[in-house]
């Protein structure tokens, strides 16, 4: 029985873990962490075919610059002298534009829409986690918003997406959790959204009934490798033998790839979250505050608040209050009933979205390391396209066909 290495234990992980598993792969997984933090656990647990549009898109840089004067904006990048942030920006600015745009969505639409498939699979016979179909509401406050966002949906539905477009009236009628204020909205109907945390002790329990070996506080600190393939993975625990690699290791992958001389361009981007426990009075829809880029999820009775967009390194710990301040005044602006206060930092969750240039994440077969695959770079979309990323690993390890085209998600 072949034996396949997972580093990384995050969603992309423990996803990719799950399908080799059910392949008959003797899987073993190795993190750094003790697996209960990170992106796969604060995130805001949207599963998001309606994300169609990659992060290197015409006018974003423009916007970049003007939101790095507003210290409460969504997005930042954090100015400092680095070889890899200026790399990265230069392949930023080249990916930043209309036919890059064309040829991302149709990609991330496929793989959208086969993730939430296998999510489907899931609830089939276990949904603690949550799931629901409710869709996503993207609300906005101005005309000029509304124009793009109406257009953003005007591309979702030239690839089946069921889209709504709302007026301020309507959007009243379908989000009765709460008052809102909006000058209207549009609403992607085939969307979902699960709670996080207990997908994660899901998929841990589906493994464990698997047999996978999961090490947690375990740091891989090198490889051997022979004749472009690696035959022992090196770790501060000892030494362990293995027949393939996956690299799934989000924002850390870059620091992990060099030990086997590769070179792979990611910078992450850093997140705030706060969920409220036990809240009667909340938003029944999910929804993205336009303006704000506030992400807003009811995870059954809980309700969960993320947003910002901070490129930065994986060395910066601190909590940016005016950042989070800015996700606070955004809810409260669109929801005047929530009078939602600034958290406590002791309840203010951070974690890195592993951020490519282009946009997209990397999913496939290493060209110079035989049994090498990576999996990582799925910046916001992580725990939206876990299960299909998952699966088609185990698709290029069994040498299969993969269920989706990935041209689009190569190194």
């Amino acid at each position: 029985m072949k034996k396949v290495s997972i580093i990384g234990g995050g969603i992309i992980g423990l996803c990719s873990a799950y399908y080799l598993a059910k392949e008959g792969y003797q899987v073993v997984v190795f993190d750094k962490s003790d697996m209960t933090d990170g992106c796969s656990y604060g995130n805001a647990g949207m599963i998001v075919p309606s994300h169609i549009i990659p992060l290197a898109q015409p006018g974003m840089i423009t916007q970049g610059i003007k939101w790095m004067f507003d210290s409460q904006s969504p997005f930042y990048v954090k100015p400092r002298l680095s070889i890899d942030l200026a790399k990265w920006g230069l392949q930023f600015y080249k990916h930043a534009n209309k036919q890059h745009v064309e040829k991302a969505m149709p990609a991330l639409c496929n793989l959208s829409l086969f993730s939430k498939e296998l999510y489907q699979d899931f609830i089939k016979e276990n949904n603690s986690f949550f799931y629901e179909k409710k869709g996503l509401l993207m609300l906005y406050k101005t005309e000029k918003t509304a124009e793009e966002i109406n257009h953003e949906g005007k591309l979702a539905e030239c690839f089946g997406l069921e889209v709504d477009y709302l007026s301020k009236d309507e959007v009243t009628k379908l989000e009765t959790g709460t008052k809102t204020d909006v000058l209207g909205g549009v609403h992607y109907k085939s969307d979902a959204h699960i709670y996080p945390q207990k997908f994660m002790q899901f998929i841990k329990a589906e493994l464990s009934r698997l047999n996978v070996t999961i090490h947690n506080r375990t740091l891989v600190e090198d490889f051997v490798i022979k004749n472009n393939t690696v035959t022992e993975i090196l770790t501060d625990m000892g030494p362990f033998m293995t027949d393939e690699v996956v690299l799934a290791t989000g924002s850390w992958s870059p620091n992990i790839a060099k030990k086997l001389n590769r070179s792979i361009s990611i910078l992450p981007g850093k997140g705030y979250s706060f969920t409220l426990k036990d809240v009667n009075k909340k938003p029944s829809i999910p929804a993205i505050l336009c303006e704000g880029k506030v992400a807003v999820t009811p995870m059954n009775n809980d309700i969960r608040f993320g947003g910002t967009m901070e490129i930065t390194h994986t060395n910066d710990t601190k909590i940016n209050q005016n950042r989070v301040q800015g996700i606070v005044n955004s809810i409260n602006d669109f929801y005047p009933d929530l009078k939602i206060e600034m958290p406590k930092e002791k309840e203010i969750w951070y974690g890195f979205r592993p951020c490519t240039p282009s946009g997209m994440p990397i999913i496939t077969r290493d060209k110079r390391i035989k049994n090498l695959t990576l999996a990582t770079g799925h910046a916001m979309m992580g725990l939206s396209l876990a299960p299909a990323t998952g699966k088609i690993v185990s698709e290029i390890i069994s040498g299969k066909n993969t269920s989706v085209n990935t041209q689009m998600f190569q190194l």
